[in-house]
């Protein structure tokens, strides 16, 4: 049954949050703030009284698989607020979203646990609401200031995000703080109202390339004819197993068409001695610590997994931004073909390693 939330708020649920839009740099000028992009689960806060919503991204309830938050904001938010902010896990020095998503689970039991083990933490970088207000009309630049004034006294689980408008530091934050798990870098502008569900604010992510072996390729779902829809990548490592990182895609249709008859040539007997015969969970490994594509998950929620082998004979390069537990945190971007590379030189080696930089530096005290 649904927990029935009563609000009389200036702004009451179910709201989109405002957007942010990718740009290859920084905006610079007097007129803009910038802040760290936080890599975790964005949530609008909305708080009246004793009733508390965390509201997903997509408007969905979250508080029941982060109890240790709701106590936390019931007892340090202001009595009546709407706060936008992200949930994130920290864990020995950087953000963790593995940790994060593990939290999204079915049993109550299994949350509690994890709510004990792996607590997690808001970090508040815009208001809404507070009091009898509605401040969305009202420039970012005094809205900052509000939230700073609300939350000046917030002790952890709560954080405010730090901002600044010296583009120099918010370049410093783009390289310093990637070790530990940022995103990259948020720049808005200071007279900017907040519009949900707009893309107002400008965002500037890590990316790098990476040399990866095509191993497979799912079917585009959506075309009138066979179409490719992703490109399945992996790895070499140290032991010489190819773990599949990820996929590529966002093809145009038209390429989408002209990889079905490029790759057709590959396919003739690609699963004889293929790696990834055994269709496992994505988000998993098996007994010997190898990754594999296919398989369903509580995170695929029924999507069709299925993949088409490849012989290990092609190498594509690939854009990426970030790397986590050994594989891409997002689809990565094909860019071209690397007929001039083995696939046995595609490894774990080829990637940037950049060091975690301690949390502390921005959270006031270790969690």
């Amino acid at each position: 049954m649904k927990e029935k939330r009563n609000f009389d708020l200036p702004v009451d649920p179910p709201v989109l949050p405002m957007l942010s839009k990718r740009v290859d740099q920084l905006p610079v000028g007097s007129e803009w703030i910038y802040e760290p992009k936080w890599d975790g689960f964005r949530a609008l806060v909305f708080r009246d009284g004793k009733e508390l919503l965390l509201q997903s991204r997509d408007t969905k309830p979250l508080n029941r698989y982060f109890p240790e938050l709701v106590q936390a904001l019931l007892e340090q938010l202001p009595e009546r607020c709407v706060l936008d902010g992200e949930i994130v896990i920290s864990r020995n020095g950087a953000l963790d979203f593995d940790a994060l998503q593990l939290r999204i689970h079915p049993a109550a039991s299994r949350v509690k646990l994890l709510s004990q083990q792996t607590p997690a933490s808001v970090v508040f970088f815009d208001l809404l609401a507070q009091g009898n207000r509605d401040w969305r009309e009202t420039a970012f630049r005094e809205r900052r200031a509000k939230l700073q004034s609300l939350l000046s006294k917030v002790k952890p689980p709560i954080h405010l995000t730090p901002a600044t408008d010296d583009p120099e530091l918010a370049r410093d934050w783009f390289q310093r703080f990637e070790g530990a798990g940022f995103d990259g870098v948020i720049a808005k502008a200071k007279d900017s109202t907040y519009q949900s569900d707009k893309r107002t604010m400008f965002k500037v992510k890590h990316e790098r390339d990476c040399d990866c072996v095509v191993a497979g390729f799912r079917w585009y779902r959506k075309g009138d004819r066979p179409a490719v829809g992703s490109l399945l990548l992996g790895l070499y490592d140290d032991s010489g197993v190819l773990q599949h990182v990820g996929v590529c895609g966002s093809f145009p249709l038209k390429k989408r068409y002209e990889l079905v008859e490029y790759l057709k040539p590959y396919q003739k007997d690609a699963l004889a001695n293929h790696p990834w015969k055994g269709q496992l969970d994505e988000e998993t490994e098996d007994g010997g610590g190898h990754r594999r594509p296919g398989g369903q998950s509580r995170w695929s929620q029924g999507k069709d997994l299925s993949w088409e082998p490849l012989r290990l004979e092609l190498v594509a390069e690939v854009a990426y931004e970030h790397m986590q537990s050994g594989r891409f945190r997002h689809m990565a971007q094909f860019r071209r073909w690397r007929f001039d590379k083995k696939p046995e030189e595609c490894t774990y080696e080829q990637l940037e390693v950049v060091p975690p930089e301690e949390l502390k530096a921005i959270f006031p005290e270790n969690q």
